[in-house]
């Protein structure tokens, strides 16, 4: 009978953890579902102010918005913060989708629409579903795991293509040789996979790819 009690326990607790997933992907959708067309940006939470990546995450984030675009970030501490500071500076919707994490991740202070999530995967759907373009800034694991989730998704056709930027040359290239020397090399991906991405240094760059990609999606270009 006790292990019955239990396995009836487990059973209740995982009906009730899918209704805190639904409850999130509710949320989710209500609240961004209004908002402008968006641009998200990833990248470290351990970059501080005055540093160089925080400081080109700020700037580029501030053109970008300026371009009537809606400025999506994690929500927490570093790139994020500088790219949502970077949103409100120019005037524009600064979004922030906050993780809960054993180690709290704290909002900052320059988002004017907060959603916190518990699960990762909820808070992927809506980076993806809201998004006209990621920009990727110097991160490590979670930057990572961003950028190929992205770019997984485009290659295998289950998103509508959108432009993926890799933000400074001298930190990703290595990556980019590493993909065409060993991946494309050994036939694990496909020619041409490697160009979902656009390895870029300025905003002009990414202001000029984000702008030919609206007008394809806005029906004015050729279609997607």
């Amino acid at each position: 009978m006790h292990r019955q009690y239990v396995i009836d326990e487990i059973s209740a607790s995982e009906s009730w953890r899918l209704f805190r997933i639904m409850a999130e992907f509710v949320e989710g959708v209500e609240t961004l579902s209004h908002i402008q067309p968006a641009v998200t940006i990833f990248g470290s939470a351990r970059v501080l102010p005055g540093s160089e990546p925080y400081e080109t995450a700020y700037e580029m984030a501030k053109k970008v918005a300026a371009e009537g675009f809606t400025i999506i970030t994690g929500g927490g501490p570093g790139v994020m913060e500088a790219a949502n500071k970077g949103a409100l500076d120019a005037g524009a919707q600064s979004v922030g989708l906050n993780i809960t994490l054993p180690m709290e991740q704290r909002p900052n202070p320059y988002i004017t629409t907060l959603l916190n999530f518990r699960y990762f995967f909820v808070r992927k759907v809506m980076f993806v579903k809201y998004s006209q373009g990621f920009i990727i800034m110097p991160g490590g694991f979670g930057t990572l795991d961003e950028l190929f989730e992205s770019i997984t998704l485009i290659q295998t056709q289950k998103i509508q293509p959108f432009p993926v930027f890799l933000v400074g040359r001298s930190f990703w290239q290595p990556l980019l040789t590493w993909m065409e020397n060993t991946l494309e090399g050994k036939g694990l991906i496909s020619e041409g996979d490697r160009k979902i991405m656009n390895l870029v240094d300025s905003s002009e760059e990414v202001l000029s790819i984000l702008k030919n990609n609206r007008l394809v999606q806005n029906g004015t270009g050729e279609s997607v």
